[in-house]
């Protein structure tokens, strides 16, 4: 079985704040999956939006599917950010 080899920049090798993204690009793996798979936009919006390929975006999709166990990781850590970010902006006052 041959191996695939995608354009995606591993967490270590990223300039962005360790976040797999598409080479040659600030849109991460993530981004991609959320903007199509779960917010419905089409891939061609989304590779213009970015200035991409749509092949990109497809190759992106695909390594989201391929590799569940690495992106069950990078989710468990957006999750994590995003809750620690709503704890540090939450607009309720302290306990006194």
């Amino acid at each position: 079985m041959a191996t695939q080899q995608y354009r995606i920049d591993s967490a270590e090798d990223s300039e962005i704040h360790g976040k797999l993204h598409i080479e040659g690009s600030r849109i991460t793996v993530r981004d991609v999956h959320v903007r199509v798979e779960q917010r419905g936009l089409a891939p061609d919006r989304v590779a213009e939006r970015y200035n991409l390929d749509i092949a990109d975006i497809y190759e992106a999709l695909a390594f989201y599917h391929n590799t569940p166990e690495e992106m069950r990781r990078v989710e468990r850590r957006h999750e994590r950010a995003a809750g620690e970010a709503r704890e540090r902006s939450s607009l309720t006052p302290p306990d006194i």
